[in-house]
């Protein structure tokens, strides 16, 4: 999971790695690093100036895969289990401070089974 200690600078070069140069900028002005680009989605990309609907669902796509999630789930029952055990871990990787550095997937594994 290196793209957690990704800087905006790294994130702007993954960017520019998956096809996307033009938008590197958005990335570093508005400081998206590795652990806040676990909150960066389709929803979230027009406020970072990128407003391409088709760019928009290729970049959601390719930060998924990055994060290691799955698609969400739109018609999903409000019953079922909102998350999976890797959406659970990147939320409180995506904070700062000692537990969240120090808590591993396999710890958020092992209490998702609980």
């Amino acid at each position: 999971m290196d793209f957690l200690d990704w800087t905006s600078q790294d994130v702007a070069q993954w960017i520019e790695s998956i096809g996307f140069s033009q938008y590197k900028a958005c990335f570093t002005e508005n400081f998206i690093t590795g652990r806040k680009l676990i909150y960066v989605n389709c929803s979230y990309l027009p406020r970072l100036g990128i407003n391409d609907f088709q760019h928009m669902k290729v970049i959601s796509a390719h930060i998924r895969e990055l994060l290691g999630i799955s698609d969400v789930q739109w018609s999903r029952s409000v019953a079922d289990a909102p998350e999976d055990d890797m959406s659970v871990f990147l939320k409180i990787k995506s904070c700062t401070g000692q537990r969240a550095e120090s808590i591993t997937y396999d710890q958020i594994k092992n209490i998702c089974l609980k």
